[in-house]
C-alpha cells in the first residue's frame, strides 16, 4: 500500500492546462487516448475506485478518496474540477474532504440520490439520466448493482451509478460498483472500461471475463480489485487490449 502512493504531488509536474475551472496540473504518468475529434482524452488512474479524466482543458472526477488505509492523496495538486461524479456513499468513493478540495465556484457536483443527501448538495442522478457538460462531453448514468444472492445487500438495484462518458465520441464506461447486469448489453460501443474486481462486493474474475465479453471495450482496465489475482485475466480476453494497473487496487 505505502508503495503505491503516498502523496499525489509526486506524480505531478508543472503541465498546466488552460481552460477549465481553473489551472489544473494532471500527473504526467497519465494515459492518452485519441478521440475521433482529434483531441487528446487524458486519464489518471488514482487509486482503486477514483479516477479523473482532462479533456479539452476542462477535468472531471470520479468519485476521488482522500485516505485509504496508509495511503493519503492531495487533491489540492489538481486544482479545481469542471465536475465531480460520484457513483455511491460507501466510504471508499465518497469523500467529503476530496469533494470540498476540488471543488470551486464553478464545479458541478453529480452523484445518486443517497451521496446527495450525505454530502448536502449537487444534483441527483438516477440511472438512465444523461447531460452534457462543457467541451463536447456528455454523460449518462446507469445501473450497478449486485445479482447473487448474499451479496444484494453490498450494492442493491437502482440505488448506485456507474457512468458513460462521451469525449466528442470516445466513449468512457466506469462501471462502479455492480456485478454482471442485463443492462450492459444496452451500453454500445465502449472505447475503454473501468470493470471492478473484488469478489464479493463486485465481480470476480470470472464475471469480469463475462462482463468484457458482453460490453466489448477496445481496452478494458479492471479497478477497484484490492487483492484479486488478475494476471490470468488479459489471456482470458481476446481481441481487446487489458491493462492492470497497480495503482487501481
Amino acid at each position: 500500500m505505502k508503495k503505491l502512493l503516498t502523496i499525489l504531488t509526486a506524480l505531478f509536474g508543472l503541465m498546466s492546462c488552460s481552460g477549465g475551472n481553473n489551472q489544473t496540473a494532471f500527473p504526467e504518468d497519465s494515459l492518452s487516448f485519441g478521440t475521433p475529434s482529434g483531441k487528446t482524452l487524458r486519464v489518471a488512474c488514482i487509486f482503486h475506485g477514483s479516477l479523473a479524466f482532462e479533456y479539452d482543458g476542462n477535468v472531471i472526477q470520479v468519485d476521488p478518496v482522500t485516505r485509504m488505509g496508509d495511503m493519503k492523496i492531495d487533491y489540492s495538486a489538481f486544482g479545481k474540477a469542471d465536475a465531480i461524479f460520484i457513483t455511491h456513499a460507501h466510504h471508499d468513493h465518497l469523500c467529503q474532504e476530496a469533494i470540498d478540495t476540488l471543488s470551486g465556484e464553478k464545479t458541478a457536483l453529480y452523484a445518486n440520490a443517497e451521496s446527495v443527501s450525505v454530502i448536502g448538495r449537487g444534483k441527483v442522478l438516477a440511472n438512465g439520466d444523461s447531460g452534457e457538460l462543457s467541451g463536447g462531453v456528455s454523460y449518462t448514468a446507469v445501473p450497478a448493482y449486485n445479482t447473487t444472492e448474499g451479496r444484494k445487500m453490498f450494492h442493491p438495484k437502482g440505488n448506485g451509478n456507474g457512468y458513460v462518458f462521451d469525449f466528442d465520441g470516445f466513449r468512457v464506461y466506469v462501471a462502479g460498483d455492480t456485478e454482471p447486469i442485463e443492462e450492459m448489453s444496452g451500453l454500445g460501443s465502449i472505447d475503454l472500461a473501468f470493470l471492478p474486481v473484488n469478489q464479493p462486493y463486485t465481480m470476480t474474475v470470472s464475471q469480469c471475463v463475462e462482463a468484457a465479453e458482453v460490453i466489448r471495450p477496445k481496452t478494458l482496465i479492471p479497478y477497484h480489485y484490492s487483492d484479486t489475482d488478475l494476471s490470468g485475466l488479459p489471456d482470458m480476453l481476446k481481441g481487446m487490449e487489458v491493462k492492470i494497473l497497480d495503482s487501481l487496487r
